[in-house]
């Protein structure tokens, strides 16, 4: 039978002054001669609006997002007014005070689990609204322990009168938002302690020592994420003198997605410095992410690039990776070949990356980014993203300015961000490798292994970490 909605009562409030508030009180006898409501006097100004609910079912219905505090008598009988959903049921051979059914409360409590049922499932359906508890005079251990179990505060009913409740409801209300407030706060730093161990595990030092070429690196997270996404990227030199850059992305975002990042990019270290590069390189890569991911849809974009020793060389592996930037001492820069390039990791069993031999020249500059960078939006309307080709001609654009370095990494982020009209929904890592002959033989062969003018933070020589 439909349990009718009873009227909706209200008076003023004294000392509230934060605008109406609803109270809901839940009790076993809807007349009201169980718990009485007192009168306020009228010259207070804010109203408080009552609503009163008769058992746990009705409770559920009424408790919608207006409602700031609720009033519950801890006498409430858990079966009263019949079941329904939302409405726990006392095992009969407990009277009452028994543990309720599995599926409406937690686990006990306490030693007075029982009494304190229909308090545990009341916190367990309005866990952002402040509550009080009632019950008897005489019984201030049940009262504090329904506080400990999670009620804002506690009332008797011999002291019920009009001060005494205006006041109990506006500090459980105040001490709700307070805790609410502290455990944001507590919720806030844990999770920057978790981007600076993500960060440190995506965005590492690189290891160039020696290799005689410049390094440059940026990463922006985008807009929507509170957390780092799953662009990650590495550079480390080999005995042999082979330099060995990567950059990539993992679909998604969260800390699954980092996590993966990471994974993917210690793997990507580890198997290079014991030797592997290309084809094998990359099935051996897919092989950890297949482990490892949380999902088949997920899957991982690549692109890796193995300088040779001289540093004229290079061979290029493309999976489902937006092609490098190549810019020539001279000549404007264009985008390296991509037509040989494989598929992502992770979407064909037994794929194959084929790996590609490029000239780079005496002085060039190689830029690694994800599609981050080129998926902004651009034009008044922000119906066109920049693509490659506008990537490529704001690039060069810039390099007539003469920038190099960090200068044209922080310009080309800079203006995607500005053609976007604001900060970018995607994760953008960008990294500029460099190789100036001059500038090797200034320094006898090989690049210094700091600049006191652009180190960051005793990282080395242009490292920039993203702020947290």
């Amino acid at each position: 039978m439909p349990v009718p909605v009873p009227q909706q009562r209200s008076f003023p409030a004294a000392e509230t002054s934060h605008g109406d508030l609803t109270l809901l009180v839940i009790e076993d006898d809807p007349a009201g001669t169980t718990i009485t409501v007192p009168e306020l006097s009228a010259a207070a100004g804010t109203r408080v609006r009552i609503r009163t609910a008769r058992n746990l079912t009705e409770a559920a219905r009424l408790l919608t997002d207006d409602v700031d505090c609720i009033l519950l008598d801890l006498a409430l009988p858990l079966t009263g007014g019949g079941t329904g959903p939302g409405t726990p049921t006392a095992d009969a051979g407990t009277s009452g005070t028994g543990t309720a059914d599995s599926g409406s409360l937690p686990e006990p409590v306490s030693e007075r689990a029982g009494e304190l049922a229909a308090l545990t499932h009341v916190l367990g359906i309005a866990p952002q609204h402040a509550v009080l508890a009632l019950t008897a005079q005489d019984d201030t251990e049940l009262a504090a322990e329904a506080v400990r179990v999670g009620a804002q505060d506690y009332l008797f009913r011999g002291e019920l009168d009009a001060r005494v409740l205006s006041r109990a409801i506006r500090y459980a209300v105040e001490r709700k938002r307070a805790d609410t407030a502290q455990h944001q706060l507590t919720e806030s730093r844990l999770r920057a302690q978790e981007n600076a161990r993500l960060e440190r595990g995506l965005l590492p030092t690189p290891l160039l020592d020696g290799s005689g070429l410049s390094f440059a690196a940026r990463y922006r997270p985008g807009r929507s994420r509170a957390l780092l996404g799953g662009d990650f990227y590495d550079v480390v030199r080999t005995p042999d003198g082979t330099v060995h850059a990567m950059i990539g992305d993992v679909c998604g975002h969260g800390p699954d997605e980092a996590a993966l990042g990471v994974e993917l990019r210690i793997a990507w270290r580890a198997l290079t410095l014991a030797g592997l590069c290309g084809d094998e390189l990359l099935s051996t890569l897919q092989q950890v992410l297949e482990h490892e991911r949380q999902s088949e849809e997920i899957f991982a974009t690549l692109c890796t690039v193995d300088i040779a020793p001289d540093g004229r060389r290079a061979g290029l592996c493309l999976a489902g990776h937006p092609a490098p930037l190549l810019a020539r001492q001279g000549l404007p820069a264009r985008l390296l070949p991509y037509q040989d390039g494989g598929p992502a990791l992770g979407l064909l069993p037994r794929a194959r990356w084929p790996r590609r031999q490029v000239e780079l020249g005496g002085a060039w500059s190689l830029m690694m980014y994800t599609d981050g960078l080129i998926e902004g939006r651009v034009g008044t309307g922000g119906s066109e993203r920049l693509g490659q080709d506008g990537m490529v001609a704001m690039v060069n654009s810039r390099l007539e300015q003469g920038l190099a370095g960090e200068e044209l990494l922080e310009a080309a982020v800079a203006e995607v961000r500005e053609l976007n009209g604001g900060e970018l929904t995607d994760d953008v890592a960008v990294l500029l490798l460099g190789r100036d002959p001059e500038r090797i033989r200034r320094w006898g062969g090989s690049a210094p292994r700091s600049h006191p003018a652009s180190s960051v933070a005793g990282r080395p020589l242009g490292v920039q970490r993203p702020p947290l």
